[in-house]
Formats: C-alpha cells, sequence, structure tokens
C-alpha cells in the first residue's frame, strides 16, 4: 500500500511540474506576443518625431535585410494573397482573451423574431445599440434619422439593395455601373440570377445610356485605396455607397459620411469575417422596407447568434476607444492596428522601392478628426503594377513565383496590375516580402 501510494505521489509530482513547466512557457510566448504587439503604439507616444522615424528607417532595413538573408527556407510554400481574409487581427482579439466571448444558452435565439416592433424585425436590438455608439464613437457615419438593415455580410446587403431600388415595372432592367477599378464581385453578383430588374452596365466613367441607373461607390475603394466619388452625376441616378474600409486603420477619417444608403460590414471592420454580419444605415424608410423584405425572402432574417457575437466585439471594441473619454493606447483596436497597418505598408514599400520591377500607388496625407492628427492612407489591399516590359500578365508571372494575387482584368482594367491582400497572418506576408525582394535581386 505504501508503494502504491509512493507511486501515486511521484506520478502527481510529474504531472504537477508538467502543468507549471506548460504554463510558464504559453505565459511567455503570450507576454512575447503582447509585448511585440503593442511595441510601436505605446513607444510611439514616448519618443520624439525624428528618433522615431530613425528607429522606423532603421528597423525597416534591419527587417528587409533579414527577409534576404534567411536562405530558402518557405520559398516552396505557395502564398494566397488573392482573397481579403483579414486573419491579422487574431493577434488582438487573443489579447481580448474573454472579453469577447459570449455564451448563448441552448434556449435562447429560438425564434424567428429578434424585434417585432423595429421596421428590420431580425435586427438584434443589443447589436443595433452597439452599431450606434461605435459609429458615433469612431465618427464615420450619421445615424441620427437611418434605419439599420442587418444583413449576412455586405455582399447579401449590396444584393438587397438592388433589388428595392429597382423598379419592378420597368421597361428595361436599371444599368448597374462603378468605376473601374470597382471591386471584383460587382459584375458577377450583379448578373448572377441574370435578374430582369437590373444588370451590370460596367465603368461608369464610360456610362452614356440614358434613363435611371445605381452608381455603387466604393470609397475607400477596392482595389486601389483612394477615396471615391459618383462619377456619372446626372439625373436619374441612385447611389449606394460601399464605405466597408472607411475605418481609421486605413484612411483617414475626414467626416461622418451623409449619404442615402451606406453599407459597412464587421469582416473589415473587426477582422471577423466568418461572422458574417453586415449592416446598411438607410434614409428612406421604403427603401429599408424593401431591403429587408429581399432578405426575409433570401435567408429569412439574419442569424441572430452571429449578431450577438458581432455585438459584443463591436462593444469592447467602443469601450476601449472611449476609455475614460480617450483612446486607449494599450487596447484601442483603431489605434493598435493602425500602427500594424502602417509598418506594413512601410515595409512594403520599401521591398517594391528596392527595384525596378514594380509600383505602387501614391496617397495624399489628411487629418483623422478620430486619431487627431494627420494620417496616411494604408488600404487593406495593394494596387501592384508590374512595370517590366516585359510582363504582359503581372498575375500569371507572381503566381509562377508561387504568389496567388487577383489581376487587374477582375476590376475593369489591363492585366499589368493585381490586387494583393495586406491582411494576412505574419508568417504569409514575410514570406511575400521576401519573394518580392527575391524576384527584384
Amino acid at each position: 500500500m505504501a508503494k502504491s501510494q509512493s507511486m501515486c505521489t511521484v506520478r502527481n509530482l510529474l504531472v504537477l511540474s508538467l502543468a507549471l513547466n506548460l504554463s510558464l512557457i504559453m505565459r511567455v510566448y503570450f507576454d512575447g506576443e503582447k509585448q511585440g504587439l503593442f511595441f510601436s503604439v505605446e513607444n510611439q507616444k514616448q519618443r520624439g518625431p525624428s528618433i522615431a522615424l530613425d528607429k522606423e528607417a532603421h528597423a525597416t532595413q534591419r527587417t528587409l535585410r533579414s527577409l534576404s538573408l534567411s536562405g530558402q527556407e518557405g520559398m516552396e510554400k505557395v502564398i494566397n494573397l488573392d482573397h481579403g481574409d483579414p486573419t491579422m487581427y487574431e493577434k488582438y482579439w487573443m489579447m481580448m482573451g474573454e472579453r469577447t466571448t459570449v455564451v448563448i444558452p441552448g434556449w435562447h435565439s429560438m425564434s424567428y423574431f429578434s424585434d417585432i416592433k423595429n421596421l428590420c424585425w431580425f435586427l438584434e436590438p443589443e447589436f443595433a445599440k452597439q452599431v450606434f455608439r461605435l459609429h458615433k464613437a469612431v465618427g464615420n457615419a450619421i445615424t441620427e434619422g437611418r434605419h439599420i438593415v442587418v444583413g449576412t455580410g455586405s455582399s447579401q446587403l449590396i444584393l438587397a439593395a438592388l433589388f428595392a431600388l429597382s423598379p419592378t415595372d420597368g421597361s428595361e432592367p436599371m444599368s448597374v455601373v462603378s468605376t473601374a477599378p470597382y471591386y471584383s464581385s460587382y459584375p458577377l453578383m450583379t448578373n448572377y440570377l441574370k435578374s430582369g430588374l437590373y444588370n451590370w452596365a460596367g465603368d461608369a466613367r464610360s456610362f452614356n445610356k440614358e434613363g435611371p441607373y445605381i452608381e455603387l461607390v466604393t470609397s475607400p475603394n477596392n482595389p486601389d485605396g483612394f477615396v471615391r466619388h459618383s462619377m456619372v452625376n446626372r439625373i436619374g441616378g441612385i447611389l449606394v455607397h460601399d464605405l466597408a474600409y472607411y475605418w481609421p486603420h486605413y484612411t483617414p477619417i475626414s467626416s461622418p459620411a451623409d449619404h442615402d444608403i451606406t453599407l459597412f460590414t464587421v469582416s473589415k471592420a473587426t477582422g471577423h469575417a466568418g461572422t458574417r454580419i453586415g449592416w446598411a444605415l438607410v434614409k428612406d424608410e421604403e427603401v429599408a422596407k424593401k431591403m429587408i423584405k429581399f432578405i426575409e425572402l433570401n435567408t429569412i432574417g439574419v442569424s441572430r447568434d452571429s449578431q450577438l457575437r458581432a455585438a459584443k466585439i463591436l462593444e469592447v471594441m467602443t469601450n476601449t476607444t472611449e476609455k475614460n473619454g480617450s483612446l486607449d493606447s494599450g487596447e484601442s483596436f483603431f489605434e493598435v492596428s493602425y500602427h500594424l497597418m502602417a509598418e506594413r505598408w512601410r515595409l512594403l514599400r520599401a521591398a517594391v522601392n528596392g527595384g525596378r520591377m514594380f509600383s505602387l500607388p501614391e496617397f495624399a496625407p489628411g487629418f483623422c478628426s478620430f486619431l487627431q492628427q494627420e494620417t496616411q492612407p494604408q488600404p487593406a489591399f495593394a494596387w501592384l503594377k508590374c512595370e517590366d516590359d516585359a510582363v504582359d500578365d503581372c498575375e500569371s508571372f507572381l503566381r509562377g513565383h508561387k504568389i496567388l494575387t487577383r489581376g487587374g482584368r477582375h476590376f475593369g482594367v489591363g492585366l499589368k496590375y493585381v490586387r494583393i491582400s495586406m491582411l494576412d497572418r505574419d508568417i504569409n506576408f514575410s514570406l511575400f516580402l521576401k519573394r518580392l525582394s527575391k524576384i527584384q535581386s
């Protein structure tokens, strides 16, 4: 019996020791991740401008040198930067830990209906509350006098808007246009069902057909990142503003957006693409009703569970933004993400400027009312051009180097251009920079 108890005690001690060691390793790892994540944000506050710029320049050069000297590791891996999958934000939300955790009991959200008194009867009241709070805190959209229509991502809301704005008794389908380079899914979404209500009519710059039309205005634009305004601008046009990227980590917030229909999405605002939640701010009640009817017929509403998760995430974002009436540099999603995006763009520009094969757009800085400083646009996508005369198809050229991108033909322009996601995980972005530098060496 004594021998058995002794063996049990030793076994327990070994298990306890293993657990403690594992706990220590995990703590060191996450502490390291946290220091790396917030280093640039917190130190930025403490250093003088010239010192900060010098250190950033040296850090950029060291990073590029380390990439070029790191041998062939990972060079056989195919890097897929075709999609805008926002996995770079995983680290931040890991740091938030349990603060964004939502527990939904099995008996909760069983009904189709969220709020039967609301025009949008499947809109969760808590989600609506957090949308209003977030826009007020960021200052990127006017919400007063607007109806919120929730959708399964902004893609469903775009189709709902086209349905709502197209007359059912029209003599021919409503023309839908956008300025090239336009979001590659616009033509596909518009023509997919071969609807008799609307059809794709191409580049807004060259559109000259008489009669009513719908113009999709994406600002900042996907894929090139520039601020956009209506290009057709004549009687009979209806505008839908897709502002998925009008957030301070991508572009300066110049003023609150004030449009008839404005679309946003959780995937680009927070990085939670898999939650599949977007929202529209709609002035006209009749238009909002028609959009709601489309979603009702299409999916019988929107997942209440997803809305509750999104509401919690938006609540945490707003709380850290509003903390003590000012930005909390150690926690604010927008400030942390702004510095992460700025660093990625510095590294990419340094890699591109290391040779003559590629070029990137140049953006004018602007004052950001949210960050209270002048900032540079740093889009979620890089609009890269192959400058080498020997390269006719930039997408195919980069595919030959195991870099998957989306070519200009999908966006209504030439083959010299490609769209590259800036939102992938660190390891893939680092490999991309390494490969880009090697191509130019």
